[in-house]
């Protein structure tokens, strides 16, 4: 296990104090502004923040849909689960997942390990406004796949979260200050 909590020293009851790995990892469907809100978070909080599926392409020198397409998906989960096992090594990260890193047990058991998983829920309807491009997406093969596939999905996100924030009908700036009040609330950033 990355890290070890223990109590907090005398005088600051009710808190703990973290060693190690205290990453805190966003996860929920296609357009949910996982990035987003990392990038923002980690502006406003002076915190490093990575996208899981940049890890991904950085290492192979090519984009997720040339991975899918040359190597299919069982490929692609095997280098999202190496990308996201190489953050051991990291500290106070705020990372953004990919939609499907929740497909893959591994990886929730890897988040919790190493930090706290919070979920980012949203509509279907709300997550096809925001996708700008679904080239980009080798999972969207069609509105009704990523319908099927948000259905498949959800249950994956609420049993992996941590904490769950409701996203429906905010603003990307208001989902960063409500996420920096609920993650300061609890001590986490």
């Amino acid at each position: 296990m990355c890290a070890e909590v223990e109590r907090a020293p005398e005088g600051r009851e009710g808190s703990f104090v973290k060693h190690g790995c205290d990453h805190i990892f966003f996860i929920g469907f296609l357009g949910a502004g996982k990035s987003t809100l990392a990038r923002n978070l980690g502006d406003m909080f002076h915190r490093p923040f990575v996208d899981t599926d940049r890890l991904v392409e950085r290492r192979c020198g090519r984009s997720i849909a040339r991975i899918f397409r040359e190597e299919g998906e069982a490929s692609f989960r095997k280098r999202e689960t190496a990308a996201l096992r190489s953050l051991k090594s990291e500290q106070s990260l705020l990372v953004s997942c990919g939609g499907g890193i929740v497909e893959t047990p591994e990886n929730i058991d890897l988040m919790h390990a190493m930090g706290t998983v919070v979920y980012l829920e949203g509509d279907f309807s709300d997550s096809l406004r925001q996708i700008r491009s679904i080239a980009a997406r080798p999972d969207f093969k069609s509105r009704a796949h990523a319908a099927r596939l948000f259905d498949h999905r959800r249950p994956l996100y609420v049993g992996a979260a941590d904490l769950t924030l409701d996203i429906r009908g905010k603003t990307f700036e208001d989902v960063s200050y409500l996420c920096a009040e609920m993650l300061l609330e609890r001590g986490l950033i």
